[in-house]
């Protein structure tokens, strides 16, 4: 990746000199103090630093972002000249620049902050900013334009520019104040949608009430914003959800929660049936909207609520969007068994098997029964081999064998740790079913070692499943078998 402005700095020391100093853009600090990547896997360089740790970032496309050694991260702007316009004439020490100052207010801000710089550290200043400002050929554009353009820039680092520790895989801090919560991205289309309805466009209705996804965005948006006039919008999205019975079903209640209390006596049939028969009559269709109002204002903020707009995320094909705020929720979860599970399956149907792993990781850790070991580190070996870490993988499937007792000599279980017993269960099939996965996967990759040391354990533990188990896994066994038995000529 290149970029005009910085290339200029690298043919110019004496301009890298003064970017370095004062204003804190250092070729010669392009390095960030833990190995990083970004959440989308596109291509990410460190160009300069800064002298707390900071590292300035250049991305695809061109933007820059700078993250902090603290775990903090953010675009800061669209290009490195952009970037640097933005540090050299709203520096670091002015720190109380904000979007609701006016250009004199800011310029007041602005002289000030130089004043103390010059008193303390950078008494030639206006000559460092001038010859710097010149020397990149850098525009003069008003402050509150800078201000703007930051702050624009800050606003689009979710979902594309997270920047993950490539170790624990946790997602730096974005400032709230510069984050879009998913309710708002998940909510936009339903709520488009809605007003068009609302307006009479007899195409939207019919294109809503036909798409089960969009049909789930209306629901939505007008529970955030209900009008006694939408009764007839919502009884036609409430019959059609009562209709199609779809998997979805919380789409159905909360339409019924809409309709209820507006309700007439024609609309009982259609609340009984939509609520499973919860609402009989008037007064009970009245108190199933007091109730489902009162569950939707407990869920919000929750972790509960997050997961709701993550799932219609997903059904939006906004699986971007989706993963950073599971991931996100990951990172602020303890041993909280049922949501470590609840993540890791969410995160694999978003297609990051990293996150999901690591995620299923926790959840085996929490595990005190061998079953349990055994339940999940069987799912972690099949997370890691998707991820393609083949070594994590038959890392994973030890601890399942020693849950399960199975590494004693060949034809028996091992007596002495683990349950041999759940061998003869279907966790036993389950745990058979990864190894022989793990060894073909192994022999694609050209891991002639793990594949003949994991079809070792995969034979020992066919004699061991139980013969139904066995034959089961027959087609797998035998393709496992021939693939090894190819490395041997």
């Amino acid at each position: 990746m290149t970029d005009p402005v910085l290339e200029l700095l690298r043919r110019h020391p004496d301009l890298a000199a003064l970017a370095a100093f004062p204003f804190q853009f250092d070729l010669e600090r392009a390095r960030h103090v833990e190995d990083v990547h970004l959440a989308s896997g596109a291509p990410l360089e460190p160009i300069a630093g800064d002298d707390t740790g900071g590292t300035y970032f250049l991305c695809e496309g061109g933007a820059v972002l700078h993250a902090s050694s603290e775990g903090d991260a953010a675009l800061l702007a669209d290009s490195v000249g952009e970037a640097l316009e933005i540090l050299i004439r709203l520096p670091w020490w002015c720190e109380e620049v904000s979007a609701d100052l006016g250009e004199d207010e800011l310029a007041a801000v602005l002289r000030a902050g130089d004043t103390e710089a010059k008193e303390e550290f950078a008494p030639e200043l206006d000559e460092q900013r001038a010859r710097l400002l010149a020397g990149l050929g850098l525009p003069d554009r008003p402050l509150t334009e800078l201000v703007a353009r930051s702050e624009a820039a800050a606003l689009r680092t979710e979902p594309d520019h997270v920047l993950l520790g490539s170790a624990e895989l946790r997602a730096y801090r974005v400032h709230e104040s510069a984050r879009r919560p998913l309710r708002e991205v998940v909510l936009g289309p339903g709520r488009e949608a809605l007003e068009r309805m609302r307006a009479g466009d007899a195409g939207a209705r019919e294109t809503a009430a036909g798409d089960p996804v969009l049909r789930a965005g209306v629901l939505h948006a007008a529970s955030y914003d209900p009008r006694d006039d939408d009764l007839p919008l919502l009884r036609l999205l409430l019959a059609r959800e009562d209709a199609e019975r779809t998997e979805w079903y919380a789409e159905r209640w909360l339409a019924a929660a809409l309709v209820a209390p507006h309700a007439r006596d024609a609309d009982i049939p259609l609340l009984r049936s939509a609520t499973d028969g919860q609402v009989a009559d008037r007064a009970g269709a009245v108190a199933f909207a007091r109730a489902a109002e009162t569950r939707r204002r407990e869920r919000e903020g929750t972790a509960e609520e997050e997961f709701a707009w993550a799932d219609l995320a997903l059904r939006q094909e906004r699986v971007a969007h989706a993963r950073i705020a599971l991931i996100r929720l990951l990172d602020d979860t303890g041993p909280d068994a049922d949501r470590l599970r609840r993540l890791s399956r969410a995160l694999e149907r978003a297609g990051d098997h990293a996150q999901a792993a690591r995620a299923r990781a926790d959840l085996l850790s929490l595990q005190d029964t061998a079953a349990g070991r055994a339940s999940q580190a069987y799912v972690l070996a099949r997370l890691e081999r998707l991820k393609g870490d083949l070594e994590a993988a038959g890392h994973a499937l030890e601890r399942a064998r020693a849950a399960v007792g199975a590494d004693g000599p060949r034809g028996r279980a091992a007596t002495d740790t683990g349950d041999p017993g759940l061998l003869r269960r279907g966790l036993g099939r389950l745990i058979t079913e990864q190894h022989l996965e793990l060894t073909l996967a192994a022999i694609d990759a050209a891991d002639a070692g793990l594949a003949r040391a994991t079809m070792a354990h995969a034979r020992r533990l066919l004699d061991l499943i139980g013969k139904e188990s066995a034959k089961e896994l027959a087609p797998l066994s035998t393709r496992a078998k021939w693939a090894v038995a190819r490395l041997r000529t």
